[in-house]
């Protein structure tokens, strides 16, 4: 990262966060997902992405991290009241909002409640809908698997992107596990997805990208299509040699897709 880059811990309604910040000018907010790495790295790489465009905000979740899992958050919608009061407190206004994976779900459910402080909306590989019938599973059950099997139903390049586990210091270890438990706390029942969400989604009234990596098996692009057309236009895009996680597989493609989405649709009005 830039040496402008800087974390800091701020408090929002008594509950302790950790923003990594970085670049300058109009605000960039990033929601990572349940990513199983150290702690900051999955919002580090698009930040740096985008850092030229954007003033990054890239929190890292509650419970995540090195922060406390407080009692009072317990799903996603608690998840979404909680950034509201943050966008509050930092005074975040004609902000881009992106989230991936479980971040994507948690800024589809801010987004449904207001876009008084956002300009425009971006999905990646997002989950949070329910899209098939009640026995379809829509999305992969990520506790019933492997490792191994994770890797490779999550990356393009599963030998480039996945580490061994043996291989990594305990503190990482500790991390991962934190970040497996904390995501199955907001998104365990019913299973990474709000039955009523994708009911609720044209109440989105800014404009909205749906990104989603061609290779992604937890979510496959066909799940993204729907998502994008429950979005009164939105638009849909796909990343190639990408996954579930575009912004950490190719994320200077991710951060071409959302410049040239922003600058092509303007601000809202």
């Amino acid at each position: 990262m830039s040496a402008a880059a800087r974390t800091t811990r701020i408090e929002v309604a008594g509950i302790a966060v950790d923003i990594l910040e970085a670049g300058n000018g109009r605000p960039l907010v990033f929601l990572h997902g349940g990513h199983p790495s150290v702690r900051l790295e999955p919002q580090a790489r698009i930040a740096e992405a985008l850092a030229g465009q954007f003033r990054i905000v890239a929190p890292t979740h509650p419970g995540f991290g090195l922060t406390a899992a407080p009692p009072q958050l317990t799903t996603v919608d608690d998840l979404a009241y909680f950034y509201l009061d943050l966008f509050e407190a930092m005074n975040l206004r004609d902000a881009v909002l992106v989230g991936a994976s479980l971040g994507g779900w948690i800024a589809a459910e801010i987004a449904v409640k207001t876009t008084e402080r956002l300009s425009h909306l971006v999905l990646v590989d997002s989950v949070g809908i329910k899209v098939g019938e009640r026995e379809t599973r829509d999305i992969a059950d990520i506790y019933a698997i492997t490792d191994k099997q994770l890797a490779e139903i999550a990356y393009a390049d599963p030998q480039r992107m996945a580490r061994d586990p043996k291989s990594l210091p305990e503190e990482e270890l500790i991390l991962m596990a934190r970040s497996r438990e904390t995501t199955g706390r907001y998104a365990w029942s019913p299973y990474m997805h709000n039955p009523k969400l994708k009911a609720r989604l044209h109440r989105i009234r800014v404009p909205a990208l749906v990104l989603w990596g061609e290779a992604d098996r937890i979510v496959t692009p066909d799940y993204g299509r729907v998502y994008a057309s429950a979005i009164a236009g939105a638009r849909f895009a796909v990343i190639e040699n990408a996954g579930h996680f575009p912004h950490l597989e190719q994320p200077n493609a991710v951060a071409n897709q959302i410049v040239d989405f922003v600058s092509d649709t303007g601000r809202h009005s």
